[in-house]
């Protein structure tokens, strides 16, 4: 099995290819593709277990990409404050060239399955070139 970091420069120039021979529209139609196919593990953790299912899928996903973040959880509050997101570093350190709208792929993969069980989602890009974003989650009241 290869880690998930191996996937960061091929998503990257997909993403590129997508929007630049087909449009922005292709390249949402691929990240929503992603979320209902492959996030399988994470919508399962937050429809039987809500937040402690963020947490678990998180710190799993978060200390396999090695990422440097801050993670608070509460009974009817989750968040993540990434300092320096994994993949914005490995762009950034190889000299490709980056999808400009790159980040944006975590807000359209992660919000459909989240607040489809009651929840606010939201995420701050911080610092897109640097990786820096805050992802909060509450529990809908």
């Amino acid at each position: 099995m290869i880690s998930c970091t191996e996937f960061i420069l091929a998503y990257n120039e997909l993403f590129s290819f997508l929007e630049e021979n087909y449009g922005k529209q292709a390249v949402i139609e691929f990240w929503e593709y992603i979320s209902e196919e492959f996030l399988v593990n994470l919508d399962r953790l937050v429809r039987e277990k809500g937040i402690k299912g963020m947490e678990e899928y998180w710190t799993h996903t978060l200390t396999e990409e090695k990422a440097d973040y801050e993670m608070t959880v509460k009974i009817n509050e989750f968040e993540i404050y990434m300092k320096k997101c994994p993949s914005i570093d490995i762009l950034n350190n190889t000299g490709v060239k980056k999808y400009p709208s790159y980040c944006e792929h975590c807000d359209l993969l992660y919000r459909r399955i989240i607040e489809r069980y009651g929840f606010f989602y939201n995420i701050e890009f911080i610092d897109r070139e640097k990786g820096i974003c805050r992802l909060t989650v509450k529990k809908r009241r």
